[in-house]
């Protein structure tokens, strides 16, 4: 029987896909619209599932290699060991799908491209930079990896998180992120752009949150913009993000006017209900009887879908692929990938002379991290762990202690202990029971019993200790203290809010009043401050390995408040400082972080670093390797440098190591070495549309080294505010003592472009530019400047858009419509916004298209927005959201070019656009 021409693997794709669309129902079709797809046996279509999780590994089902976060993995600066990285994680996918293809499908939700702009996003560690081309590069590079070598067939299929403006987990399906065309367009597009059009990636995931007041799974940048860079992009929804638009969002009053509305959109797959596929797909075909929706429409999504699925070469007789099996799962060539992954990621912050560690035989290592390995959400389960002391023991003697107090809680009724067989804690025993208390950040604790090793969290709502440490997706193992009369304290379970008490039986439950709290004197048997100080003080040196825990004080739904070490941690580092001069502070974080004790003499940073960890760290601590890891993100001294954390407008509110002014803890790009170098020899050309650089790196030191040549360019007159410094290229390079290699830097003019508001589009603007060359964002060695020939942006006459605009205060950017476009809203009175050189030449008449609930009023002012001369004014009557009036005012000609302030004098008034007309 010869095969349908839909299974001709030298067919082109376009006629394979529209030959299976033909033979497909109406209904067959809507099944391919869910994360569960349904199979069509007639046709031989098997089940297809999206959304397998390996954003540093293979995760969610089982043992598989376990790399260093996405933040450690991008500090490598090192674009071939990502990808590296990216192809042994898509080995061990399809490993586990040959075994389970059901439980283990080909579309790869990684990797998380979100631009790193507040560091005290929850999410931190599953981005790759705050730059949004180095996000980009990290991205393609690790994508790449993903969807393997071979140019028609896909290994996985990689999937962009989280499409568009996300960075807070705070309210995240409620908050609208205000974003500005020139952020849009310089920063948040960019990190999506590339590894989409060079087809790294081929799908992309919505974000829980609005955009300017839109959801943004109905964004119509999805298709403006994503498909305009590959047509046949598949676009899967968050998880239960569908059911947000009617639910928490309350955008559309129905389900099948919801689904219908994302469908057009762009939305291609349901992640919603589950595996209850029934529930979504009646909504889709409820949309299809109310005429909301068309079969050409679901064709659309549908294309998309099965074009994935031909690219997995799922209906050809063979892939180059078929052959890998489970021999690949943590083989010793991803063990090897992840030590050299994770060796490569640690950088060193400081140092004065300290490491690497010579003459040493024996090392106190002390912290709560000192001897431990955590998972973290997106991470696979560890097959094993080399932690630091467990790396650091195979080098020379140590001592550990993991420097937490060692308590006793005792409440009216008596002191409090744990079941030895994990069952619920209980008050009013004749001995006190033993806990130890871990303090993980944010007024965050964890206590583990003694007796058993294990945690305490919450069964229900007793308490119980069987867990071994914080975990899950609802963490219920860590409370805070509050303070209560006479030195106790009640304790709240940080998961539920709630209190805990006693019943008359004495058992630990939960309650909800905090009236009903029991009251605890909580007494330290054992100081861990005290302990790491003895300990320090008898080795040759001591190594304090502090940081957070993935789970807790900052994670997926959980944004931190602040980036200081926590307290008891802090005090730890501070004390075997004093007690041992010799101490080398090792943070592990998924982002920055500050500590208090600055005559610490060498401090190391990396990201979770997975199984290798502890060899990695021994190699960088004993030189057997030069630190090469570079930070990606500006390290702040304290959150209050930052803005809100709510305000993505990183150029008015000057964010992130392009804007910022002040001095950092750390800047972008730093890292040091154990050797030195010396930059010389800097030349800058343009040759026709191509800017050239060189320089000359030399190492100036007495051993091997490593460093990450980092350029930067800064536009010294605009018409804009431009950034202070953007990254434009690196290289990184390995010298030998006195070696020296000359670097280059090859970038388009093109790229010198900004976003101008005026034309929507981007622009080069004649102007002097200096480019800089150096170790990181702050410690430039070298510069030069060039002239560009561009344009000179032209002043403005057409109609002004009023999301457009050049300045503002007391904004914020809603939708237009439900459907499309962007439109401004006052949030106070005297907002205003501001449009740079308007030529109201000849101009005598303005028609402001706006709304308001309650009614308003439209100041036109020029040059200022309390005293410039008033232009026109315009009432704005009352009306429903998305209903506009436009309203006229006449004006006497001022001719000539002027700065145009729109002043709101009410708050709650919507303006779209401003017509300027001619006069009569």
């Amino acid at each position: 029987m010869q095969e349908p021409p839909f299974r001709d693997p030298a067919a082109p794709l376009h006629d394979r896909i529209d030959d299976l669309l033909r033979r497909l129902t109406l209904d067959e079709k809507v099944g391919l619209l869910h994360q569960y797809q349904a199979p069509v046996e007639r046709l031989g279509l098997g089940a297809f599932r999206t959304g397998t999780e390996a954003l540093h590994g293979l995760a969610w089902l089982g043992p598989a290699t376990v790399f260093p976060q996405a933040i450690g993995l991008a500090s490598t600066w090192d674009l071939d060991l990502v990808r590296r990285v990216g192809a042994a994680t898509s080995d061990e996918v399809l490993a586990f799908h040959h075994k389970d293809p059901a439980g283990a499908g080909l579309n790869v939700w990684a990797p998380v491209v979100n631009p790193l702009r507040d560091p005290r996003w929850g999410r931190n560690e599953e981005g790759y930079s705050e730059d949004p081309w180095l996000t980009a590069v990290m991205a393609t590079a690790y994508a790449r990896g993903l969807r393997g070598s071979a140019p028609e067939i896909l290994k996985t299929a990689p999937t962009l998180k989280h499409f568009l403006a996300y960075n807070n987990e705070t309210d995240r399906c409620t908050t609208s992120s205000n974003l500005p065309p020139r952020v849009l367009y310089e920063y948040e597009l960019p990190a999506f752009r590339k590894p989409i059009e060079e087809g790294a990636a081929v799908a992309v995931m919505p974000s829980y949150n609005l955009v300017n007041g839109r959801p943004a799974h109905l964004s119509p940048l999805i298709g403006r913009e994503l498909r305009a860079w590959a047509p046949d992009l598949l676009i899967v929804s968050d998880a239960y993000a569908p059911g947000n638009l009617t639910a928490l969002q309350g955008y559309h009053d129905t389900l099948p006017e919801a689904y219908a509305h994302a469908v057009k959109a762009g939305l291609d797959s349901f992640t919603q209900d589950d595996d209850r596929t029934e529930v979504t797909l009646g909504h889709l075909r409820d949309a299809l009887a109310q005429g909301l929706l068309a079969e050409r429409d679901v064709d659309t999504a549908v294309r998309h879908a099965l074009s994935i699925r031909f690219r997995l070469g799922e209906f050809d007789p063979a892939t180059p692929y078929d052959d890998i099996n489970d021999n690949v799962v943590n083989c010793p060539e991803h063990q090897a990938l992840a030590r050299e992954a994770a060796r490569r990621s640690f950088v060193l912050l400081e140092n004065d002379g300290l490491l690497p560690l010579r003459d040493v035989t024996k090392v106190a290592v002390i912290g709560q991290l000192g001897d431990a390995l955590m998972e973290d959400w997106y991470s696979g389960t560890l097959p094993y762990a080399v932690t630091a002391r467990g790396g650091l023991a195979e080098r020379c003697e140590t001592v550990f202690c993991e420097a937490v107090d060692r308590v006793t809680l005792t409440s009216d009724a008596g002191p409090v202990v744990a079941d030895p067989a994990g069952g619920p804690l209980r008050a009013g025993a004749a001995e006190a029971g033993l806990f130890d208390l871990f303090d993980w950040g944010g007024g965050a604790y964890a206590l583990r019993a003694v007796t058993t090793g294990r945690f305490v969290s919450v069964d229900d709502v007793t308490l119980v200790n069987d867990q071994p440490g914080p975990n899950g997706w609802e963490v219920r193992q860590t409370f805070r203290m509050e303070e209560r009369p006479r030195g106790t304290l009640a304790l709240r379970h940080v998961s539920t809010g709630c209190y805990v008490g006693t019943g008359d039986d004495g058992v630990l439950r939960l309650v909800d009043d905090a009236d009903q709290a029991v009251w605890l004197a909580m007494d330290v048997v054992r100081s861990g401050t005290e302990q790491a100080a003895t300990l320090a003080a008898a080795a040759d040196v001591a190594v304090v390995v502090m940081g957070d825990h993935p789970l807790v004080n900052g994670r997926e739904t959980e944004d931190r408040m602040t980036l200081a070490l926590a307290p008891a941690q802090d005090d730890v580092v501070r004390a075997v400082r004093k007690a041992n001069p010799r101490t080398v502070l090792v943070i592990t974080s998924g982002y920055p972080l500050t500590w208090t004790d600055g005559e610490v003499p060498a401090v190391l940073w990396s990201a979770h670093g997975g199984q290798e960890y502890g060899h990695a760290l021994a190699e960088v601590l004993f030189g057997d390797a030069d630190p090469e890891g570079r930070l990606t993100q500006t390290w702040y001294h304290s959150e209050q440098e930052l803005p809100d954390l709510l305000d993505y407008d990183i150029i008015a509110s000057d964010a992130t190591y392009q804007y910022f002014r002040g001095v950092p803890l750390h800047p972008f790009g730093h890292g040091l070495s154990y050797t030195t170098f010396e930059y010389a020899d800097l030349s800058v050309r343009l040759t026709g549309d191509v800017l050239r650089a060189e320089a000359t790196v030399t190492n100036t030191g007495e051993r091997p080294g490593v460093e990450v040549v980092q350029f930067y360019t800064h536009q010294q007159r605009s018409r804009v505010k431009q950034p202070l410094r953007r990254l434009r290229g690196f290289e990184k390079v390995r010298l030998a003592p006195g070696e020296s290699r000359t670097v280059t830097l090859e970038l388009p003019v093109s790229e010198l472009a900004f976003w101008d508001v005026t034309r929507g589009r981007f622009a080069v603007e004649s102007a002097p530019h200096q480019l800089m060359v150096g170790r990181s964002a702050t410690d430039l060695r070298l510069s030069a400047r060039f002239e560009v020939v561009g344009e000179t942006i032209p002043p403005q006459r057409g109609p002004l858009r009023a999301a457009a605009h050049d300045e503002y205060d007391a904004i914020t950017f809603v939708d237009e419509t439900r459907v499309d476009g962007d439109a401004v809203r006052s949030d106070a009175e005297g907002a205003w916004i501001l449009f740079r050189q308007v030529d109201l030449t000849g101009r005598a008449t303005c028609v402001a298209t706006a709304g308001s609930a309650e009614g308003g009023m439209i100041t036109i002012r020029l040059g200022d927005p309390l005293y410039g001369r008033a232009l026109a004014t315009f009432p704005v009557p009352r009306t429903e959201r998305y209903d506009y009036h436009a309203v006229t005012a006449s004006f006497e000609a001022p001719g000539g070019v002027h700065d145009l302030y729109v002043v709101f004098e009410n708050d709650g008034v919507t303006l779209a656009r401003l017509d300027l007309g001619a006069s009569a």
